[in-house]
């Protein structure tokens, strides 16, 4: 599906590189969550309405093919913040392993629970963190909605909501509840004359699937199933509270002073049967609904809104938010640039991971690793490590499973494995895989 947008923009690089600014920037980075690549109406939706992500998009640098790290939220998210790919910080799951014979309701207050966290925040600090960096710079900087590494100050930020409980605790409020924390921190900074990098990772478009019964009502003869209803409803929920934030910060005065950069943790696909989530073709797998997002970065009268069609990844945004701010790149980061033309035309890949749910052995990504996957071009290689799950039948796998081959652009939706037919382009990306796997 293509939108108009992407039908009139030039599907080319073009000079983006901004002046050196003035002034560092104000960064406020938005993170949907559990929002499938194709629900925006700058994507080609026809099923969803995003009035106010689609005029961000209009005035944005846009990378349509954009991918996370991982398709589970902790790691995707501990990869935006540091700017390495989840083997490398080693935040590969949600939570850590605890012993089959604890009992579920006491699985989060047990020890080996509440230890594998603490070693889980610990490995976390090892790695540079975007909030601390900039706060280097002078930024003051606040984290609101999800967040799985205790405290906020772990990442660095100056305030913060959560508190330390798993998943963001008080800090889900955001977005669902009120976004006066958020809009309450902008006025402050603006008053105390401090650039700011604010953190809204709000649970949205993310389960419950609660909207407004306005929103619900517009949807229930639309979409194909109630669930589907439920989860479009929210997506429009999740980009209202954006046209809030940005009505709030031109009444401050600070649009053109701002550059805003929007992602999602990972993918979302309802499955028509029931009210959850397809996990063999969205969240938690290797496929283009688990790990493909859309890529925004504005700033009005700075960076010329243009389409790129070339691949960009979640490490991509510590980089270019680090640099617009005039701030020092960790040499060692994983991303590059999206403003660089030259980096992004000359990179071959990108690549990522899907790995179990909780933590088999911190500290030893392999050990959590189910599949590996690389976009080179329009082919798409995912290559399974074996590892089952457990998480349903369905979506575990065995040793015998082979490698898979797709052009995504004759086919967006990964229906047709060319593997059987392409075997040299198979070993060709397999090595490039293997490569970037093992940090050659």
């Amino acid at each position: 599906m293509r939108s108009l947008l992407f039908l009139f923009c030039t599907l080319t690089l073009g000079a983006a590189e901004p002046a050196a600014p003035a002034k560092r920037p104000n960064v406020l980075m938005i993170i949907s969550d559990d929002h499938a690549w194709f629900d925006y109406g700058f994507m080609g939706s026809k099923a969803v309405s995003t009035p106010h992500l689609d005029k961000l998009a209009a005035e944005s640098r846009v990378f349509p093919r954009g991918y996370v790290t991982n398709s589970l939220c902790g790691p995707s998210l501990a990869s935006i913040l540091t700017g390495r790919h989840v083997h490398r910080h080693g935040i590969t799951g949600n939570d850590p392993l605890v012993p089959a014979s604890v009992a579920p309701t006491a699985r989060q207050k047990s020890a080996a629970f509440l230890e594998g966290r603490a070693q889980m925040i610990k490995l976390f600090q090892q790695s540079p963190h975007l909030p601390r960096l900039l706060g280097e710079q002078g930024y003051v900087s606040l984290q609101t909605g999800k967040w799985w590494m205790g405290d906020y100050t772990t990442g660095g930020f100056t305030e913060g909501m959560t508190k330390g409980g798993r998943h963001g605790d008080v800090g889900l409020d955001i977005g669902r509840k009120t976004l006066a924390p958020l809009t309450e921190f902008i006025t402050r900074a603006k008053k105390d004359g401090k650039p700011f990098f604010a953190w809204y990772a709000p649970m949205l478009p993310h389960d419950p699937h609660t909207p407004p019964e306005r929103l619900l009502a517009k949807y229930r003869d639309r979409s194909p199933t109630p669930q589907a209803a439920r989860y479009h409803a929210m997506v429009e929920w999740f980009d209202e509270t954006i046209g809030e934030i940005r009505a709030h910060l031109e009444k401050e005065g600070l649009t053109r002073d701002t550059v805003i950069v929007y992602i999602t943790d990972n993918g979302w696909i309802p499955r028509t049967d029931k009210p959850v989530v397809d996990f063999e073709r969205s969240k938690q797998s290797p496929f283009d609904g688990g790990v493909r997002t859309p890529i925004l970065v504005s700033w009005p009268g700075r960076i010329a809104p243009t389409v790129i069609d070339a691949p960009a990844s979640a490490v991509d945004l510590m980089p270019t938010l680090l640099k617009l701010a005039g701030a020092k790149v960790p040499a060692d980061g994983d991303g590059l640039d999206l403003l660089d033309d030259a980096a992004v035309r000359a990179r071959p890949f990108v690549a990522g991971q899907n790995s179990t749910h909780d933590i088999r052995e911190l500290g030893r990504p392999a050990a959590s690793l189910r599949y590996r996957w690389l976009v080179a071009g329009d082919l798409k290689l995912i290559v399974s490590s074996g590892l089952k799950t457990g998480m349903t039948a369905s979506g575990s796998t065995d040793a015998t499973e082979p490698p898979r081959l797709f052009d995504l652009k004759a086919d967006p939706y990964e229906l047709r494995d060319l593997a059987a037919e392409r075997p040299a382009d198979v070993k060709r990306l397999t090595t490039r895989l293997d490569a970037w796997w093992d940090g050659r």
